[in-house]
Parts: C-alpha cells; sequence; structure tokens
C-alpha cells in the first residue's frame, strides 16, 4: 500500500514542458535525499564525538534507510510517473512494492526508538540509561527495525494475503486498453490496510507521542533547574560547584537534543499521516480516493526521507560542523575546541621542571 498506486483512469499524460519541470524537480529530490543521507553517514564513521552518542547509531541506520529509498524505491516512482507506464514486470512490480513497505515501515521504527533512546537519556538518571542502553540492547532495537518491517512487507505481499477479495478490481486497473498501459497497481483489502498501517504508523505514532510528552515534561522543569543555576550565579573555579556545571551542561544537552528529534518527529508525521489516513480510508469508501491525491501523498512521503540530514546541519551544532569538515576537506576552522579550555578556567604551574594546567 505504500507504492505508486495510482488509478489508471485518473492518470493524464504530460506535456514536454511539462514532463521537463517534473523531471528537473525529481531528480532534486533523489540527488538531495542520496547525498545528504551519505553526509550524514560518513559524518559519524568519521566524527570520534559523534560516535561516542549513542542515539547516532539508530541515525546512521535511519539515514541508510532513507538512502536505499533514493536508490531502489523514488527512481522506478518517478520513471512509471513520467512515462504513465510499468514496464518491468509483474514480479519486479511486487519487489518494489515490497521494498516500499519495508522501507518506510523501517522508518518510522527507527524513529520510535529514537524517541525511546531519548526518554531514557533525559527523563532517567544516567546510571539508569546505561544499563538500558547496553551495545546488546542496541543492536537487539536495530534488528527489530528491520526485522518486523520484512514481516510485513515481504511475506504478505508475496503470498498475496493484500489481494485477497480484490483480485478482480486489482486486473482491472492493471492494463488500461485504451492507452495500451500497463501499471503497478498494489491494492489492499480492509484487513491487511488496517493491520500494516497500525504496525508500521500508529502504534509507533502513539509511542512517540506519549515518550516525547514526558520529556517535554522533563525539559520544562530542567529549564527550570537551569535558570535557577544561572542566578544563582555559582562560581566556575570551585571544586565543588563542579558537579553542578556538568549537571547544567548536561541539561542543556540533552534538551536541544529532544528538540531536535520532536522536529524530526514532526516533519515525518506531518510528510506520511496524509497517506496513511488515505491508506485506510480508501477500501471503506470502495477504493474512490482520486489518483492525483495518491500520488501526493506518496511523494509528500518520499521528500521526508531527504529532510532529514538537513534539520540535522541546521538544528544539531555536532553535525553541523562534521558537515562543514567534509564538505571544506577537514578545514581547521570547523574543528572541535578544546573541552577543557572552554569549561574549565585553567593557570600553569611548574613542578619538577614539567609544565602542568590546574583548575
Amino acid at each position: 500500500f505504500f507504492s505508486f498506486c495510482v488509478l489508471p483512469s485518473s492518470r493524464e499524460g504530460f506535456r514536454v514542458a511539462e514532463k521537463i519541470v517534473l523531471v528537473i524537480f525529481i531528480s532534486a529530490i533523489i540527488l538531495m535525499t542520496t547525498l545528504g543521507n551519505l553526509l550524514v553517514m560518513v559524518a559519524v564513521c568519521r566524527d570520534r564525538q559523534l560516535r561516542k552518542i549513542k542515539t547516532n547509531y539508530f541515525i546512521v541506520s535511519l539515514a541508510f534507510t532513507d538512502l536505499l529509498v533514493s536508490v531502489l524505491v523514488m527512481p522506478f516512482a518517478a520513471i512509471e510517473l513520467i512515462q504513465d507506464n510499468w514496464i518491468y514486470g509483474e514480479m519486479f512490480c511486487l519487489v518494489r512494492t515490497s521494498l516500499d513497505v519495508l522501507l518506510t515501515t523501517a522508518s518510522i521504527l527507527h524513529l520510535c526508538c529514537i524517541s525511546m533512546d531519548r526518554y531514557y537519556a533525559i527523563c532517567c538518571q544516567p546510571l539508569v540509561y546505561r544499563n538500558k542502553m547496553t551495545p546488546l540492547r542496541i543492536a537487539v532495537m536495530l534488528g527489530g527495525c528491520w526485522v518486523i518491517p520484512t514481516i510485513i512487507s515481504f511475506l504478505p505481499i508475496m503470498q498475496g494475503w493484500n489481494s485477497i477479495g480484490i483480485t478482480d478490481l486489482i486486473q482491472q486497473r492493471q492494463f488500461n486498453k485504451a492507452s495500451n498501459s500497463t501499471y503497478c497497481i498494489f491494492m489492499v483489502n480492509k484487513p491487511y490496510a488496517i493491520t500494516c498501517s497500525v504496525v508500521a504508523f500508529y502504534i509507533p505514532f502513539f509511542l512517540m507521542v506519549l515518550a516525547y510528552y514526558r520529556i517535554y515534561v522533563t525539559a520544562r522543569e530542567h529549564a527550570r533547574q537551569i535558570q535557577v543555576l544561572q542566578r544563582a550565579g555559582a562560581p566556575t573555579d570551585s571544586q565543588q560547584h563542579h558537579p553542578d556545571q556538568h549537571s547544567t551542561h548536561r541539561m542543556k544537552t540533552e534538551t536541544k537534543a529532544a528538540k531536535t528529534l520532536c522536529i524530526i518527529m514532526g516533519c515525518f508525521c506531518l510528510c506520511w499521516a496524509p497517506f496513511f489516513i488515505t491508506n485506510i480510508v480508501d477500501p471503506f469508501i470502495n477504493y474512490t480516493v482520486p489518483g492525483k491525491l495518491w500520488t501526493a501523498c506518496l511523494w509528500l512521503g518520499y521528500i521526508n526521507s531527504g529532510l532529514n540530514p538537513f534539520l540535522y546541519a541546521f538544528l544539531n551544532r555536532s553535525f553541523r560542523r562534521a558537515f562543514l569538515i567534509i564538505l571544506c576537506c577537514g578545514d581547521e576552522r570547523y574543528r572541535r575546541p578544546s573541552i577543557l579550555g572552554q569549561t574549565v578556567p585553567c593557570s600553569t604551574t611548574t613542578i619538577n621542571g614539567s609544565t602542568h594546567l590546574l583548575r
């Protein structure tokens, strides 16, 4: 149900000028998605500080998912849209559709895992977070992000469970005698539409909303604590106040990270919610949703795959610095400054002929 399923009767051929504009627009989307997600993956692999953050393992896997969307799904959907015909056969139509379901579901499950990670990092004590987010648990969660979508995509689609009861209707719409065109039609019956939509979107969406609500409440409390610490004017060169500085820095970092991820989740839901709502409604209104609406909803979801890298660049300082280092070939101006020099006032002294830094 994620595939490019526009009704043949609603399709209209594009004029030459319209095709040129459409090709440029779609090519820009595919290029932006491919290069942007590659940049995210390279940034995390090359930047040591980004690799230390556990959340970024989910972000890299999400970027890999979006990269596959731009390489394996979007080009074929674009070709069918522009040519008004499917030329790759029925079997590859099923494979392309299965990949579409797999990768889209994997994207939202990754975002769900990110929200759970942020919940434990911000709403729980650091020791609880370290105990919860062990390398083994992260590996299990990442595995689930790929295994669950595989179960609800390739298995039912290849077995034809989605077409039970509507086979005749699908066959009627796969071939348009007027234009002698074949289409990659993927229609779903009511049980499959409800089951897959609930598993792929509505349950993860509910969990994310719940997690981010708790994060929002905790972030407000953190902000209040930061204001109290700032008003107190705690000295920065005293050893006994250093833990408060560390706590303040952690609260600021985690709160900003939560806001960034909330925006990313919001963009995802804004892009994909219209499609999932339409997908559930369509079987109950006898498959009368206009084809142009299907096209708009689907490509709105595809565009989301290219948004995440830009959200990281503009909303996360660490990613922005890593991107600049890569794009500027390691320019020293964008290197991370010394943490010791930033956070702790230092002086020097000489002991036994060697110079030492003192707080």
